[in-house]
């Protein structure tokens, strides 16, 4: 599952439609709403994202956040590492044969460090 299909589901789930209706109000096939709710898809394109967003009438900071969501809900993700130190592609690389096996905590605390290092750098600025 994706971050923003996740986010989908539950504002589906909160208004109690199913994904049949909400994919015949959105001009999107069943199978299309399933595979986005589930990660099988990419990120969906900005137009849908927009239809999305009327049909739950949610506006200003609860649409940001359902985008921003939909920014960071590719499930194939690309890094490039490109004119960086070998370091950073065997972090990337790393990573990437990790990822699965990492548990809840374990991600959390990446996670933590990631977000704790972001607000070092941004706060020197």
């Amino acid at each position: 599952m994706t971050p923003f299909g996740e986010a989908v589901r539950r504002l589906r789930r909160q208004r109690g439609v199913s994904q049949k209706q909400m994919a015949a109000a959105l001009s999107v096939t069943p199978a299309y709403l399933s595979a986005l709710e589930n990660g099988h898809r990419g990120r969906p394109s900005f137009d849908f994202l927009q239809r999305v967003a009327g049909y739950f009438n949610i506006i200003w900071d609860e649409a940001d956040d359902l985008f921003r969501l939909a920014a960071q809900s590719h499930p194939r993700v690309v890094v490039d590492t490109t004119g960086l130190p070998a370091e950073y592609t065997a972090f990337a690389n790393r990573l990437a044969c990790e990822i699965r096996s990492l548990s809840p905590e374990g991600l959390a605390e990446l996670a933590q460090s990631l977000d704790q290092l972001v607000f070092l750098r941004e706060k020197a600025r």
